[in-house]
């Protein structure tokens, strides 16, 4: 009997490797949801903790206080009387300043990269669980139409049967 329909194996050569796993667990009833945090910290390097730490730092308050106040003492310092390491206009702060931008920016955009990267796996971990959530929710409705289907059943059942009654009752003398 030829039919126009895919065969499910068919089907399932045509899904991503990500639906095929959702589908893998949903079968086996294990669990889709996982801590995409968890499965990320697990994958990070030192080098990549230190410049998370870094890039962290160098965005916060702390870090602004205690540039601010570097930068005016050595100001004062160097703007007082005698011999000064670093005479106005400060071409040595300006250096440090350069030097500080210059290695602090790529550790940000390495920060920044895992970021992203985390994101995305926050993305499918999300996603797989939506696809699993959307297999639930269809196994349901196909439970409930089942259901709607074998309730109506019972009810043309139950009217046939009363419909049996009334015309046994007279009989009966009821």
């Amino acid at each position: 009997m030829p039919t126009d329909h895919p065969s499910l194996a068919e089907e399932l050569v045509t899904l991503g490797k990500v639906e095929r796993s959702v589908i893998h667990r949903f079968i086996h009833r294990k669990s889709v949801a996982r801590n995409a945090d968890e499965i990320f910290k697990a994958q990070m390097t030192f080098g990549e903790r230190v410049a998370d730490r870094v890039a962290a730092f160098g965005g916060s308050w702390t870090f602004i206080g205690i540039f601010v106040v570097g930068m005016a003492l050595w100001m004062i310092w160097n703007s007082r009387g005698g011999q000064p390491l670093d005479p106005f206009p400060y071409i040595l702060l300006n250096l440090m300043l350069s030097c500080l931008a210059a290695l602090q920016a790529p550790v940000i955009m390495m920060s920044q990269n895992r970021q992203a990267a985390k994101d995305r796996l926050d993305a499918k971990v999300d996603y797989e669980v939506n696809v699993r959530a959307e297999m639930e929710i269809t196994r349901l409705h196909e439970k409930i139409d089942q259901r709607d289907a074998e309730i109506r059943e019972l009810i043309a059942i139950n009217r046939r049967q009363l419909a049996m009654l009334e015309r046994l009752a007279p009989q009966t003398g009821a």
